[in-house]
């Protein structure tokens, strides 16, 4: 299977710079997964298409301020990106420029905040926090919102607080560790999600912290040469109950994002049933692979030969999914982290 394969046009202006104005008046496209069939609507009309038989598993990872800005005893400004914790204060993390650090340096970043540079490690570079007090809440004061590349925008730092903090966030964000958005999940409301309560259809949580990988592209011509980057997650004994006892009931189990879906079919594919557990995914789902428990999905527009791309056209079918985005191109819809959504049932 070739990378070209996964490749298509995508005008520039529809990459999303902000989110749409209200979450869940972005637009949604409909999709059968059996026979391709589109209807074009808004996000807030998903209750119309739910049931008191789906159960919705969101991903209620939390995104980290993760991008920090450190000075050099020269006044030179260093870019540390934290990508994931590794034990108690100690981090691996992307530093910008690499070629301006050295191991055993201090450098930073606030009068609360400083790091050490412990060692390298191919392209990233294990480092030491150090602080004092709650972390979290200290980057929440000096970090930034760690959004993708192809965001390009011009913003003051109070009008990217503002916007970015907010909404480059889940309504249900609760644990911290992610560095990207699962942003299927950006569309829902409180208010939505009451609604969807009161009709009947149920939802529960998992955690993936996303990592980096999700924007990692791929370089092998043929796919099944690509590794996925490790990501971890947790399913707690509440969540495992819930999604079996709704497959035994029959139910539809509606996969909320690509993270969702992973973390599902990883812990199936391990252990035949969905189990409370805390592990981390390397599964990479591409055209032909067999899906043991999710039936419906909902997810964003991914980029061109990327691995999320990959997996939604495993879910139905390529030619269905690259048919989808042809539409969704012509009828101007916003594509990837802050663009809008399709609803595949």
């Amino acid at each position: 299977m070739q990378l070209e394969e996964f490749n298509y046009n995508l005008p520039e202006n529809l990459i999303a710079q902000v989110p749409a104005q209200k979450r869940d008046m972005s637009k949604m496209l409909v999709m059968d997964r059996f026979d391709g069939s589109l209807e074009h609507k808004h996000f807030c009309d998903i209750t119309d298409y739910l049931t008191e038989n789906d159960l919705l598993v969101l991903n209620n990872t939390k995104v980290i301020p993760a991008r920090l800005y450190a000075k050099k005893d020269t006044g030179a400004i260093i870019e540390v990106f934290l990508i994931r914790k590794i034990e108690k204060d100690i981090w691996i993390a992307l530093i910008k420029p690499s070629k301006r650090v050295k191991t055993g340096m201090t450098i930073q970043v606030s009068e609360s905040l400083s790091v050490e540079i412990l060692e390298k490690d191919d392209d990233k570079w294990k480092i030491h926090l150090v602080y004092q007090g709650n972390i979290f809440e200290i980057l929440d004061k000096v970090g930034h919102i760690p959004l993708p590349p192809y965001i390009e925008r011009k913003m003051t730092d109070d009008e990217y607080k503002n916007l970015d903090f907010d909404r480059y966030q889940t309504v249900f964000a609760q644990k911290a560790g992610a560095v990207a958005a699962p942003t299927a999940g950006l569309h829902f409301t409180k208010e939505l999600l009451t609604k969807l309560e009161v009709q009947g259809t149920k939802h529960c949580f998992i955690t993936l912290n996303v990592g980096l990988g999700t924007f990692k592209p791929v370089k092998c011509e043929n796919i099944l040469e690509h590794k996925m980057d490790s990501e971890s997650f947790e399913i707690t004994q509440e969540t495992a109950d819930i999604i079996n006892n709704a497959k035994a009931q029959g139910k539809n189990i509606v996969a909320v994002g690509t993270t969702s879906v992973r973390t599902l079919e990883t812990v199936m594919n391990k252990y035949g049933n969905i189990k409370a557990c805390k592990d981390s995914s390397e599964l990479f789902i591409y055209p032909g692979y067999e899906f043991k428990i999710v039936d419906k999905l909902i997810t964003n527009f991914h980029l061109p030969k990327s691995t999320l791309l990959m997996l939604v056209s495993a879910f139905s079918s390529k030619d269905f999914i690259f048919n989808a985005y042809d539409e969704a191109i012509k009828n101007n819809y916003r594509f990837y982290s802050y663009g809008d959504c399709m609803f595949i049932k």
